[in-house]
């Protein structure tokens, strides 16, 4: 049976303290990861890869814990979700880190393909991740959530996503997304989206068409035969010039 795991991480500490483990766990404490965050990403998103560089200790650290004691496949909905989100973000800015600098994710070979992130016993690419875990769990709102550290990809939160405010999270994230005009433009008769609602269309029209589920976010009404236009996709690297 899994238990609840505890643990402190803070810049400039050891490592993790660990209070109580098993192989799997119920919840955890995020608060490293959004101690990161709050350090080296601004309220747009962006991020400064160069002073992350510093802390590679503290994020490694991070990284090691979740690995080392996954979230249990019956544990809350919320605490799965927060754990793969911030599982996911965290290991894409390791990837950066590790082979900084460059100019796009892309610059890496099989940024998504390779398997670079242990989860107990197990190796996970980021794009297992995505497409076989998080996607899964029938929450569209995660696509505004993960961040492919790129400038058309949804804003990386500069908070931990945590199972007490996630639901509020990722409401709040989609909004700012679609009503975003650096990545949507929205008007009443047409629509030019993020590639994204192109990608991965079937998890946004599950009980409805792809404007519906636009429209119920937007601040403008879209027409139910708006044209719908997708943006070109700008894989420059999200780092704070």
């Amino acid at each position: 049976m899994p238990y609840i795991l505890l643990f402190s991480l803070f810049i400039g500490c050891s490592g993790p303290i660990v209070i109580e483990s098993d192989q799997t766990v119920t919840t955890v404490d995020h608060a490293a990861w959004d101690t990161l965050l709050q350090k080296h990403v601004d309220a747009e998103g962006n991020v400064d890869y160069k002073g992350f560089t510093k802390d590679r200790t503290a994020l490694a650290d991070y990284l090691k814990v979740l690995g080392q004691f996954p979230i249990a496949d019956d544990a809350d909905k919320n605490e799965r979700l927060a754990y793969y989100i911030n599982l996911y973000n965290a290991g894409t800015i390791q990837l950066i880190l590790e082979n900084y600098p460059l100019t796009s994710i892309k610059d890496i070979s099989r940024p998504w393909g390779k398997n670079i992130i242990p989860i107990g016993d197990n190796m996970y690419s980021l794009g297992a991740i995505e497409h076989k875990i998080l996607r899964k769990m029938n929450e569209p709102r995660i696509h505004f959530a993960i961040n492919c550290a790129s400038y058309s990809c949804p804003k990386l939160l500069n908070e931990a996503y945590t199972a007490n405010k996630i639901d509020a999270q990722l409401e709040q994230t989609t909004k700012n997304f679609i009503n975003d005009p650096k990545r949507n433009t929205i008007e009443t008769d047409k629509v030019t989206l993020s590639k994204i609602f192109n990608w991965f269309k079937k998890d946004f029209t599950k009980n409805g068409s792809l404007l519906e589920y636009v429209d119920r976010y937007a601040k403008t009404t879209i027409d139910k035969n708006a044209k719908i236009n997708y943006r070109n996709y700008d894989w420059s690297l999200n780092e704070i010039k």
